[in-house]
């Protein structure tokens, strides 16, 4: 009698540490990733779910759902970031601005199923114009089969001088390449991270003017 008491006591401290570590580990969870990325910018909310939730103490989770309203970094620490989701099943980030280097970005949001990534963003057209230099333009003109192609322009003392280059996924970065025999030679990385392979990259026309670039990964 003894034994099933003691056993039925074991087992109900067991159900209740359980219980416990659901109700209070995604909560400790959730803190370490805003102080995280408070670094970068203002978060607004932060939500992690994982069943049984003792797997977060290896740092697993089922769901990650986080919002900003604003962040600011280097795209190597942009990438950094990602590589971190590696051990959720889901996540869905989004922020209402975004700044990588000199450009703004709107309503940029990122979705990881499994190893799979999707983002976009929108760029305006006055924030297009604030990141660059008086008198240069650089837009998409056509998207297809994961690839952009982009006409750049440049006016100086009244002359205006265009060209096209393609970005495009390479061997799991993004390279621009002037559209021009043998451009190859002078093409130009634009994002590569050990964390993230680039498998495509796209465009479409924003509301009110701008645009909306889209671009697919995987976690590697």
């Amino acid at each position: 009698m003894r034994r099933i008491i003691a056993a039925a006591v074991a087992l109900a401290v067991l159900v209740l540490l359980a219980v416990v570590a659901q109700l209070v580990l995604p909560g400790i969870a959730e803190n370490r990733i805003r102080d995280r990325l408070a670094h970068d910018g203002r978060v607004e909310s932060v939500r992690v779910s994982a069943f049984p939730a003792v797997k977060l103490l290896w740092g697993k989770a089922d769901r990650v759902t986080v919002r900003m309203a604003s962040f600011r970094a280097a795209v190597g620490r942009l990438g950094d970031l990602i590589g971190r989701t590696a051990d959720a099943g889901r996540v869905d980030a989004s922020a209402r601005e975004l700044d990588l280097l000199t450009l703004r970005m709107r309503d940029a949001r990122l979705r990881k199923r499994g190893s799979l990534l999707d983002g976009e963003a929108t760029i305006t057209d006055a924030d297009l114009r604030a990141a660059l230099p008086p008198g240069f333009d650089v837009r998409p003109i056509a998207s297809a089969a994961g690839q952009l192609v982009l006409r750049g322009s440049a006016t100086l003392f009244g002359t205006t001088i265009s060209a096209n280059a393609v970005l495009a996924a390479q061997g799991g970065t993004l390279k621009v390449t002037p559209d021009v025999p043998f451009g190859g030679f002078a093409a130009l990385n634009v994002f590569s991270d050990p964390h993230v392979r680039m498998e495509g990259v796209g465009a479409s026309a924003a509301p009110g003017g701008g645009f909306t670039l889209t671009a697919r990964g995987r976690l590697r």
